[in-house]
């Protein structure tokens, strides 16, 4: 993520003179520099824009360059508006307004107007607040001195959110099936998933797969086999078994690297022509490698969790599925049939052989594991509302199994919901939330929200401040509104 750039642009204008426009850049590529050293992508300085013709100039090279991802805007000194009009509407990368300024305090026993023209961040940042409202462009606003560590914090969660947006426009998702039949919120629009999101969604025949499993060798597979014992424990003698799963997770990355750069699978189970097994842990070990995973024709939820890995460094995120609640404790079992991200283990995950009761295929071998516990996660789930997508984000936390579960051969996790179980649950359900979810320990709701902010798509956040009768006339006003967008 380092590799990408946040340009960092300045608004100024000449009313003041040469000298306080000296001082306007040193103090801006002191700035950028600083904060440079605490965000995860590098930022650099690109100018001061005092025009409208310099403005313009620094949003062509903002747009043409691949590494850029957005840009922070400070208005030092007072900038004039209207010189933003015409660039601004021209930018294709997400934008911060930093509304910060380069002294921390005022120098209460010097201050003069010569201080005051130079230094009147709070001046600028109403007009170039005021233009940015006026064209509704989505901007997201960071409030805080540049060297304060929780402002820091801030600007590099915005920094996240703008690195997956980027992401996001080149994903990919080789789809090995349909969805399941009669399922209705795995669906959606890809043509418009295509547009507005930048999810490439392709089907290729089961059989497409089958025909490069058949081409994987036993050397191949030694080497996965050497590598499997590294990181997980064999606890199984049925290591046929376990070599087949192995020959799945060669063949399916071999086949999305050559076919183009696929980042998200989908399969399902009862698609499987060609194949001995359910993927299990071949799916499992390539998500902890980065790879987004839908199970059941979810191209939704891979494309998500190829995004959402990419922002959390491929750490604690990947597929879950709400599956069972304990209703006396108020938490939810997540797991799905085999395919949890071994992210997600408490310990060095088992690998075990067991039958499956559905796709009428061989015992597949899988990961089998006890999940991390997280005060702070989401759950995330993005559903088509026919008129618009609506990304779901709702603040959990990972708790341990209050209890062993020796009878339950899956990798899976154990949640309490914001704001409580009751509340928690009825909001997720009003608000069409899927049943397939992207969970994380490692990506913050607010990162989500920003991220659905720079995607356009309607947000609904459930954390601790939700209360079921406001949030049921949020999402009737949200309707409203967005029946009114189209």
């Amino acid at each position: 993520m380092k590799e990408k750039v946040i340009y960092w642009l300045t608004g100024s204008q000449t009313l003041y003179g040469e000298d306080v426009l000296e001082h306007v850049a040193q103090h801006s590529k002191e700035m950028a520099m600083y904060v440079n050293r605490y965000l995860p992508v590098t930022v650099r300085f690109l100018t001061v824009c005092k025009s409208s013709e310099e403005v313009v100039a620094a949003v062509k090279r903002v747009n043409a360059d691949e590494n850029c991802i957005g840009i922070i805007t400070w208005c030092h000194t007072f900038s004039p508006a209207k010189m933003w009009i015409k660039g601004l509407s021209m930018l294709q990368k997400p934008m911060c307004h930093f509304a910060t300024q380069y002294n921390e305090e005022l120098p209460y026993d010097t201050i003069d107007m010569d201080f005051m023209n130079e230094n009147q961040s709070a001046h600028g940042d109403r007009e170039f607040g005021y233009i940015v409202s006026r064209l509704r462009m989505d901007n997201k606003v960071i409030v805080g001195y540049y060297k304060d560590a929780a402002t820091l914090k801030e600007l590099a969660s915005w920094c996240r959110s703008a690195a997956g947006y980027a992401f996001s426009r080149g994903v990919k998702v080789a789809r090995f099936s349909d969805n399941m039949r009669d399922v209705a919120v795995t669906e959606g629009d890809k043509v418009e998933a295509h547009i507005g999101l930048g999810w490439q969604v392709d089907y290729y025949p089961i059989g497409d797969l089958a025909e490069y499993i058949g081409q994987v060798t036993e050397e191949q597979i030694d080497r996965l086999m050497e590598e499997y014992g590294e990181k997980y424990t064999m606890a199984t003698d049925r290591t046929d078994v376990v070599r087949e799963q192995a020959k799945y997770e060669i063949a399916i990355d071999r086949f999305c690297r050559e076919k183009g750069g696929y980042i998200g699978i989908v399969d399902h189970f009862g698609t499987l022509h060609g194949l001995n097994q359910l993927p299990g842990l071949a799916i499992q070990d390539l998500q902890s490698k980065g790879y987004g995973f839908g199970a059941e024709g979810d191209w939704k939820i891979a494309a998500l969790g190829a995004v959402m890995q990419y922002m959390a460094d491929q750490k604690g995120t990947g597929l879950m599925e709400d599956y069972t609640y304990d209703l006396k404790d108020g938490f939810c079992l997540g797991a799905h049939m085999l395919e949890v991200s071994p992210q997600f283990a408490a310990t060095k995950p088992e690998i075990q052989v067991h039958p499956l009761s559905i796709g009428g295929k061989g015992d597949p071998a899988r990961l089998v594991f006890e999940g991390i516990e997280a005060p702070e996660a989401i759950a995330v789930s993005m559903v088509d509302m026919g008129d618009r997508m609506r990304l779901i984000v709702q603040k959990i936390e990972l708790v341990k199994y209050p209890h062993p579960m020796p009878n339950l051969p899956v990798g899976g996790l154990m949640w309490k919901y914001r704001p409580n179980f009751k509340d928690g649950v009825a909001a997720w359900i009003y608000a069409g939330g899927a049943h397939h979810t992207v969970v994380s320990s490692e990506v913050t709701a607010q990162e989500m929200v920003d991220l659905g902010n720079m995607w356009g798509v309607e947000v609904v956040l459930i954390d601790e401040n939700t209360e079921i009768n406001e949030f049921k006339k949020q999402l009737m006003w949200a309707d409203a509104v967005w029946k009114m967008k189209k």
